[in-house]
């Protein structure tokens, strides 16, 4: 088996990240990695939000202020819950998607774009020696926490990866058998 395949049956999201986060030179492979994915018409619509260092706190405002603006009577506990859940991992990378009108290249295909760029980061930190794990949740397909971010109406958050090295066990990888997954045309 090549080394490009054994990173692709091997990656796993890790719940534990800790430092250290990728250097600026090791994620700038990580985003010429993801700008690889498919991209019909090479209409560009992701782009990347790198959050770390004193950026994690105002991640953690903005899903504050989106907590206490949407949200009535919130918890103190829920509020605390996503106000610390920046500080999950010593990188996130916030997966924007900025849709373009197309005739051919509907708004659904340009998300799976973005999508496919979300995989490639992972297989690219993996293979670097780091780890991530993408969430969604509340803060994620939801455009009205784009204003705390700084982004227009148009853009979408697919997610957050959490980026750093991974620590403790990882979780084990279910062995999958293919042909449960695959309906086979050959006639």
């Amino acid at each position: 088996m090549n080394d490009a395949l054994k990173n692709i049956l091997e990656r796993n999201s890790h719940r534990n990240l800790v430092e250290p986060a990728p250097t600026d030179e090791e994620m700038h492979l990580v985003y010429k990695a993801a700008l690889r994915a498919p991209d019909h018409a090479w209409l560009r619509p992701s782009s990347f939000i790198e959050v770390q260092g004193k950026g994690l706190q105002k991640l953690s405002k903005a899903f504050e202020d989106f907590a206490l603006d949407h949200f009535d009577n919130i918890e103190p506990e829920k509020l605390k819950k996503y106000a610390d859940a920046p500080y999950r991992a010593p990188m996130i990378v916030v997966l924007v998607n900025t849709p373009k009108e197309h005739a051919m290249v509907p708004e659904a295909e340009q998300m799976m774009s973005t999508a496919a760029a979300a995989q490639n980061i992972l297989l690219a930190l993996h293979s670097l020696g780091y780890g991530g794990i993408w969430r969604t949740g509340t803060f994620a397909l939801n455009n009205k926490v784009n204003k705390f971010l700084g982004l227009n109406n148009e853009q979408q958050v697919l997610g957050y990866l959490y980026i750093g090295t991974p620590e403790g066990e990882a979780k084990r990888i279910p062995d999958l058998d293919p042909s449960d997954y695959v309906t086979k045309w050959t006639s």
